[in-house]
């Protein structure tokens, strides 16, 4: 395989795929600890986990990292409930403290503290698997639990300093990775946005794009202005896109997105992780048996840690992607935590570890610059305009043909899912958007009130009813706008 100098210029698509909630060292740390921590293909160092890592709990007792095995019957369901994620829990697992005082550098030693206190005001929103201890944030899955993922990440790249745009939960990091900004949103409550975003963008510059839901329209369509009135042609499930992929008619910018429900694929704590491996198995071979595998780049990220554990400090410097004054006084200028990321096409060579050069690291935004260096659009915001792309670690002029994952089994759960059937908080705001949504009901009134709903299956039919009903009265009275070409 030929060497050469950046091919991002080769790449005709980008494909993400965003899963949920899962730090680096969580899903990836011990990806070369056989190797100590240096990729046997590439010598390139990585910044995995020894096994000397620790947190103290409240009563001052050592914490240590430990990997997960396949004899614990609940393994794809650690940590065994849903940890803090918002702000406030992110600066304790960092700092130790809800509110550090400026010039404090974060010490990564509050994850074992905030998972006891999450764990002890848990409530039937936040079901956990009973005997589930705060000491289970510090376990961590191996290689051989997610082959899929590792697969992945040894054979083509991984990137080991790769951050969430912002210190905090869902959905302000979701809109950094749409639209490089939360416009000073520091929490869910907010999930709609009023700013550009990258698929209104592409729109301006007669670019085709998709994004696709599991089984239910997507939720990132009604994030944004220009997604929400985008047309009907820019939107499907995923089978939708397995038929574009295998009919090589995808746009040059898709963004996938899971199960959102407690039975779902997202990889959500505390949800079936195993599920998640075929979901990532099933992107990689739809795109990879597509004709266009040559020139596609699959990135696969999750939008935050979810209070799950890492080692590595989030850095500091990132550029303020705008002047909106930011929640809990927050001012843009430090990433949240580190999570995986890997990047794959047959342009890059297996066993990369890669991360920039430069003293700005990848983030979410990283995504969109790669997308506006390949294509020549403009920035959204000064932090994707400050961002670096991913366009180095695409170094092969001859696309590879060999498969890291032949012969590799997708894992499945060795118990059946212990929180199946409760409604996900994700669902939860999802139901809110649609409920919005201006559709008639039987009184004539556009905006309904939401019905009672109270199942995951229940939140799942109110969400596929309602945006059928609103996209079947939109045929009516709307154009059909712009097409993807």
């Amino acid at each position: 395989m030929a060497a050469a100098a950046n091919q991002l210029g080769s790449v005709e698509h980008i494909v993400v795929l965003v899963l949920e909630n899962r730090s680096f060292d969580h899903m990836l740390g011990f990806l070369y600890g056989d190797s100590g921590n240096v990729s046997p293909v590439t010598k390139q160092p990585f910044e995995g986990l020894t096994g000397k890592e620790f947190n103290l709990d409240a009563t001052g007792t050592s914490v240590s990292v430990s990997a997960l095995t396949a004899e614990e019957p609940n393994v794809y369901f650690t940590p065994g409930a849903d940890p803090g994620e918002g702000f406030l829990a992110t600066n304790a697992q960092l700092f130790g403290e809800t509110s550090p005082p400026a010039g404090v550098s974060a010490t990564n030693t509050g994850f074992v503290t905030d998972f006891a206190a999450t764990l002890k005001g848990i409530d039937a929103d936040r079901s956990n698997i009973p005997g589930t201890t705060a000491s289970d944030i510090m376990e961590v899955f191996t290689p051989q639990l997610l082959p899929i993922l590792s697969g992945l990440a040894r054979g083509f790249a991984v990137c080991d300093h790769w951050f969430s745009s912002v210190p905090t939960e869902t959905f302000p990091n979701r809109a950094f990775l749409c639209a490089a900004t939360s416009q000073g949103h520091m929490d869910d409550s907010t999930s709609k946005y009023t700013s550009q975003s990258i698929f209104g963008l592409l729109i301006a510059h007669n670019l085709a794009w998709s994004i696709y839901g599991y089984n239910s329209p997507p939720l990132t369509r009604l994030n944004f202005p220009d997604t929400t009135d985008a047309a009907e042609s820019h939107f499907g499930v995923f089978r939708d896109f397995q038929a574009a992929a295998a009919a090589g008619t995808r746009g040059v910018y898709t963004v996938l997105e899971p199960r959102w429900g407690s039975s779902g694929n997202s990889q959500h704590p505390n949800y079936d992780v195993a599920l998640g491996e075929q979901l990532i198995h099933d992107v990689y071979y739809t795109l990879r048996n597509g004709p266009a595998w040559n020139q596609t780049l699959l990135i696969i990220t999750y939008d935050e840690h979810g209070g799950c554990y890492d080692h590595v400090a989030p850095p500091t410097g990132a550029v303020p992607p705008d002047s909106c004054a930011g929640e809990f006084g927050f001012d843009f200028t430090r990433f949240g935590v580190r999570v995986p990321t890997v990047l794959v096409s047959p342009l890059i060579a297996p066993g990369t570890v890669f991360r920039t050069t430069g003293t700005m690291p990848l983030d979410h935004t990283s995504i969109l610059k790669t997308a506006e260096t390949r294509w020549g659009l403009p920035p959204l915001t000064a932090r994707d305009a400050a961002a670096p792309d991913v366009g180095d670690v695409l170094t092969l002029a001859q696309p590879r043909t060999d498969d890291p994952l032949a012969g590799v089994t997708v894992p499945t759960s060795a118990v059946p899912n212990p929180v199946a059937g409760t409604p996900s908080h994700i669902q939860q705001v999802y139901a809110q958007l649609v409920s919005a949504l201006p559709v008639n009901d039987t009184q004539g009134q556009t905006h309904s009130a939401m019905p009672t709903l109270t199942t995951e299956q229940d939140y799942h039919d109110y969400i596929n009813s309602r945006s059928a009903a609103w996209t079947a009265a939109r045929a009516g009275t709307r154009p059909n706008g712009d097409q993807p070409r």
